[in-house]
């Protein structure tokens, strides 16, 4: 009796995964119900948000023409987050030979030109930074979001998959190449699923929303901002979707909106036998062997990435 216990856990563990398993493959092929016939935005509402509206400062049109990257790393950095930049170059941002990371931005505050020169020369010397017109704050994430799915659409078409991820990320390039082996080509999209989100309402709050610019009470699922990975196709169809939505400055829900649009359910990643979630959206203390299981772990300066990646890259192996 004493042997039978443990052996009808591990079978009742087992069942768990497997149901739980065909309940995250069933909901990543059940499409949303879509909007009947949606209406475009009036044209000066959509222009806030099209890229044509803004025009290239830098660009690396080059940067896909002659290879099509496996994964494109595609992160959205302020123009004074050098050192950002510098450490991900140094980290994650070169750790697979089948990726290609890429930075982009807005404009620096009026009045600092100095930042503006230092970028065109890191510009020239990586040949990874691109630049829009538009001013580069919090409120226009989204415009950079679509900026970037504008891009990887124009630029980069045959790449597979690309992953937004903000500058302060650890990512396990390595893990997550092994996990997009397997994964969906088309409509994939995945990360930490927000499903139950509402619209803060509060004045004071770094993420209100009025009734005006979204009257609804809850909002579609989505992916956090932190870092999401989606099948390149998306790109395309987003930016489509996106003359369908009106601004909003929550990047990552504009996202979900638009998918919603695409009757396209984004897929929670995480490992089902133990339901963790692969993308930790706060921070961790560094552990080399909890790291190795996870794809992104959040919240991190320049110096702690490269502290981290120097352990990390030679020993998460011997895990």
């Amino acid at each position: 009796m004493k042997k039978t216990f443990p052996c009808r856990l591990l079978k009742f563990v087992a069942v768990c995964a497997l149901l739980v398993l065909s309940l995250q493959v069933f909901l990543s092929k059940v499409k949303l119900n879509k909007p009947s016939k949606p209406s475009p935005v009036p044209a000066d509402q959509y222009r806030l948000i099209s890229p044509d509206t803004y025009r290239y400062i830098l660009n690396q049109p080059e940067a896909c023409r002659n290879r099509s990257p496996f994964l494109v790393l595609m992160v959205p950095a302020g123009p004074v987050e050098a050192a950002a930049r510098h450490a991900i170059r140094r980290t994650w941002g070169s750790a697979g030979s089948s990726t290609l990371t890429l930075f982009y931005l807005g404009l620096p505050a009026e009045g600092d030109s100095s930042i503006q020169t230092e970028l065109e020369a890191e510009s020239s010397k990586h040949a990874d930074i691109i630049q829009m017109d538009f001013k580069d704050n919090y409120k226009n994430l989204t415009v950079k979001t679509m900026m970037m799915m504008s891009w990887l659409s124009t630029y980069c078409p045959h790449a597979s998959y690309a992953m937004k991820v903000d500058a302060d990320n650890f990512v396990n390039v390595f893990y997550l190449l092994k996990r997009l082996s397997s994964s969906p080509r088309q409509d994939f999209i995945t990360g930490s699923v927000i499903n139950d989100g509402r619209p803060r309402r509060n004045r004071n709050s770094k993420w209100f929303l009025s009734e005006d610019d979204y009257p609804e009470d809850s909002f579609p699922p989505y992916v956090a901002g932190a870092g999401y990975i989606f099948s390149s196709d998306l790109a395309a169809k987003i930016s489509w979707a996106s003359r369908f939505i009106r601004i909003i400055p929550l990047e990552d829900v504009y996202v979900g909106l638009c998918l919603r649009v695409l009757a396209v359910r984004p897929v929670y990643s995480r490992i089902l036998i133990l339901l963790r979630n692969l993308f930790e959206i706060t921070k961790l203390e560094y552990n080399r062997c909890i790291f190795a299981k996870r794809i992104l772990v959040n919240g991190f300066t320049p110096l702690e990435l490269l502290y981290i990646w120097e352990d990390f890259s030679c020993s998460y192996t011997t895990c």
